[in-house]
């Protein structure tokens, strides 16, 4: 299995290769060069397997002669040994045809644990077979700066540098940044949003001197690995409401469009999947271009949805790099005029293929809370912001007998102010967390600087 980059330029790559550097060197994001597929008798064969056993079936065609199948085997039982759920990704059924996934219990509540957990172990695997140390640096809205902590603290070979926007991220989401005692890992509080700090992060990959000084990489979902952990739960979600036998539609709420991006590898690989719906927040960059052609940047105003506040969805990248035929000058100069003119109109042709696939919604900030508490009323099920923005979106395109599973993607104690406004009850954080807001903080606060962060990461890690 080879890796190729959506701007057409950079070396093609191995799965290892492609994991371990993250952001391609031309700028662009590494997408497999094909796609596997599976036949209908091996996705019915999936029913009644556990959440691993499933992991290692879909997963194992991308990685190549990365790790043997026993070595993939173990880092996989490692990865989601410390989940609390025996089956990782419980589904909870909230009306006729309607399910929620719950994907919130893993090590920090969030959906993104699935990948971090999984890239965590991947990561050390490779480093301890190689013996080289790297800096990873990465950019969080939330939730993938806590689950990137927690997935590398205390890793030999591992530095692990997190930036999040000050003042921007719930309280629960920046003390699981700031209070693990490790020497290894550091969060940085930047003066900016969402955005300024994951364009720092892309300035770093694309600063040569700099990248290559620190043994610069990533694990934001530009990180291929990261979006092929998420591929699994999207199986054992469908097996279990009967794919491949009938289609399964699904909901997400998004802003960096890595966790729907999962859901389109899952179609491509044969999962007969009928809709993915995208649901955005007020923000809502994505439901625009998906209902207009335009995505042009307007903003980001602070919600009681954080980790959805984002303008520039990376990952829309790759979803592009297909509906454009594979053509990566034509992706460049998108990503181009995103820098320069703040948006891009994408073509009548490609509009038609993302219509195809994907459809879209949105909810305001008092829909959002509207919907949390009638899903408390009427099925006792307490939804965090972000999945409550899925529901909403979700409830407005349940059509047929076809199932409709929208993803729950934090756990409502990561956002007890918004939950307890809502329905006016404090969600309590689990007994292994209880202790989150007595824990002693560790954190920089920097300025929104190129320079000063890169001087910053160059003093505090380790040689």
């Amino acid at each position: 299995m080879r890796y190729v980059s959506t701007r057409g330029k950079a070396p093609v790559l191995s799965f290892e290769e492609a994991m371990l550097t993250g952001l391609a060197r031309d700028g662009g994001l590494y997408v497999p060069e094909t796609i596997p597929t599976l036949s209908a008798d091996q996705i019915a064969a999936l029913a009644g397997q556990s959440y691993e056993e499933v992991a290692f079936t879909i997963m194992r065609p991308f990685i190549g002669d990365a790790f043997t199948d026993e070595e993939f085997r173990a880092i996989i039982a490692r990865a989601y040994e410390g989940f609390g759920h025996a089956a990782r990704a419980p589904l909870v059924q909230l009306g006729a045809n309607h399910f929620l996934l719950e994907l919130f219990h893993g090590p920090t509540l969030a959906f993104k644990d699935f990948a971090m957990q999984l890239i965590g172990q991947l990561f050390q695997a490779a480093l301890e077979r190689s013996g080289d140390r790297v800096t990873i640096v990465g950019a969080t809205s939330g939730d993938t700066g806590s689950a990137a902590i927690e997935a590398f603290r205390g890793l030999d070979n591992v530095d692990v540098f997190i930036l999040f926007p000050h003042g921007r991220v719930s309280e629960v989401q920046r003390r699981q940044m700031t209070t693990p005692i490790e020497s290894n890992v550091h969060a940085l509080a930047v003066d900016g949003d969402f955005d300024d700090c994951q364009a720092a992060v892309k300035d770093m990959f694309n600063d040569f001197d700099f990248r290559d000084s620190v043994g610069l990489a990533g694990v934001n979902s530009i990180n291929w690995a990261r979006v092929l952990a998420q591929v699994v739960y999207y199986f054992t979600s469908a097996v279990s409401l009967g794919a491949p036998h009938r289609k399964v539609s699904f909901t997400v709420p998004t802003g960096n469009f890595g966790d729907i991006f999962a859901g389109y590898i899952a179609r491509r690989m044969g999962l007969p999947i009928d809709q993915l719906v995208v649901a955005t927040n007020q923000n809502d960059i994505l439901h625009r271009a998906l209902s207009t052609g335009g995505y042009v940047k307007d903003g980001v105003t602070p919600s009681i949805s954080p980790s959805m506040d984002i303008q520039v969805s990376s990952n829309f990248e790759r979803a592009l790099f297909d509906v454009y035929d594979r053509d990566g000058n034509a992706v460049a100069q998108l990503m181009e005029e995103l820098k320069s003119q703040g948006g891009f109109q994408i073509s009548q042709g490609a509009m038609q293929k993302l219509g195809e696939t994907f459809a879209s919604g949105r909810a305001s900030e008092e829909e959002t809370t509207a919907t949390i508490r009638a899903t408390f009323a009427t099925t006792g099920e307490v939804l965090c912001p972000h999945s409550a923005v899925g529901v909403k979106v979700a409830e407005e395109q349940i059509s047929g007998a076809t199932p409709m599973i929208t993803l729950a993607t934090a756990h409502p104690a990561k956002f007890p102010d918004a939950v307890e406004a809502a329905t006016g009850e404090r969600p309590p954080l689990p007994k292994r967390m209880a202790d989150l807001y007595e824990r002693s903080e560790r954190l920089s606060r920097v300025a929104n600087d190129l320079s000063a962060i890169e001087a910053l990461i160059k003093e505090r890690r380790s040689v």
